[in-house]
C-alpha cells in the first residue's frame, strides 16, 4: 500500500512539472492560444487581453510595451509568448531559465504561420490547420466582388481630418486583405512606421473605399454620423459616391483566430459598394 502511494505521489509531482503555465504579451497572442484550446493554461496575460471572456480574470502582468518582469516570474511560466517589440525581455527570461516563444503576426502570411506554429508549441496541432483553414476560406470569399478599386483603411475615431490621420500602409496585413480582395490600398508608401496623414495627403490618395476600423466610438458617444459626415466634405471619389463604411467591432485591429469575422465584415462592405 505505502508503495503504491509512492508511485501516486510520484506520478502527481512529475504531472505538476510537466503542467504548460503560460503567459501572453498580446491580445492576439491570447486570443489564438484560447482559439486553440490551451486557455486553461494561460496564467498570466496583459492588462489589454480581454478576449475570451476567460481571459479577463487571469493575473494581469503590466501593459503591451510594459510588462513587468517580476510578475512575470513570480507566476513560474514554463513558457512565455510574445511579439517582436518584447525581444530584450525575452532575453532577460532566457537568462533567468524561463523558455520564451516570440512570433511575428504584422502580415497574413505571419499570421497564419504563427498560428500553425503555436499549435505545434502547445500540441493543438489539428486545431491550428483548423483555424488557418478558416483563414484562407474567408479569404478566397471576400475575392470577385469589386476589383482595382482604391481602397483607404483609416484607424482611429477622427472627427476632423485636419491632421493625424493614422492609416493602413503597406507594413500590415490588412494591406494584404485589400490586395487579396483584388483591389489596392490607396496609400502607396515604403515607410515602415505607421503612416500619419493630413487632409492635403489624404485628398492626394483619392480613395474610392474608405473604410474606419473605430471599435471605441460607442464609448465614446460617437455616432456613425461623426465619422462619416467629415469624408463627405473631401474632393475624393469615397466622399463623391458614399463609399464609406464603419467596423466598430474591436476584433478588427487584432490579428488573432477572429481575423474571420474581420473578413466577412470586409466581404460585406465590398457587397455594398458593389451593388451601390
Amino acid at each position: 500500500m505505502k508503495f503504491l502511494l509512492l508511485i501516486l505521489l510520484n506520478i502527481y509531482i512529475y504531472a505538476q512539472e510537466q503542467q504548460t503555465r503560460i503567459v501572453t504579451l498580446s491580445p492576439a497572442i491570447n486570443e489564438i492560444v484560447y482559439a486553440l484550446g490551451a486557455g486553461d493554461d494561460v496564467v498570466g496575460n496583459t492588462q489589454y487581453c480581454m478576449y475570451p471572456k476567460a481571459a479577463q480574470s487571469v493575473t494581469k502582468v503590466g501593459g503591451y510595451f510594459s510588462p513587468n518582469l517580476e510578475k512575470i516570474l513570480s507566476l513560474q511560466p514554463s513558457i512565455v509568448i510574445m511579439q517582436q517589440n518584447n525581444r530584450k525581455l525575452a532575453g532577460k527570461l532566457e537568462k533567468l531559465g524561463i523558455p520564451t516563444k516570440i512570433i511575428q503576426i504584422d502580415r497574413l502570411p505571419h499570421i497564419k504561420k504563427a498560428i500553425l506554429e503555436l499549435g505545434s508549441l502547445l500540441h493543438k496541432e489539428r486545431k491550428a490547420k483548423e483555424i488557418v483553414s478558416k483563414i484562407d476560406q474567408a479569404l478566397a470569399d471576400i475575392k470577385g466582388f469589386v476589383k482595382d478599386k482604391k481602397i483607404l483603411i483609416v484607424i482611429g475615431h477622427n472627427t476632423s481630418l485636419v491632421k493625424q490621420i493614422f492609416v493602413v500602409g503597406q507594413n500590415l496585413y490588412l494591406d494584404d486583405i485589400i490586395n487579396a480582395s483584388g483591389n489596392t490600398n490607396a496609400l502607396q508608401s515604403k515607410r515602415k512606421g505607421q503612416p500619419i496623414l493630413n487632409q492635403e495627403n489624404i485628398i492626394a490618395t483619392n480613395p474610392d473605399i474608405v473604410i474606419l476600423l473605430a471599435h471605441s466610438m460607442h464609448q465614446r458617444g460617437l455616432t456613425s454620423a461623426d465619422l462619416i459626415d467629415p469624408w463627405k466634405e473631401l474632393p475624393v471619389n469615397a466622399g463623391k459616391s458614399g463609399d464609406i463604411y464603419i467596423i466598430d467591432k474591436e476584433y478588427s485591429g487584432i490579428p488573432s483566430d477572429r481575423l474571420v469575422l474581420f473578413l466577412r465584415d470586409f466581404k460585406e462592405i465590398l457587397h455594398a459598394v458593389k451593388n451601390r
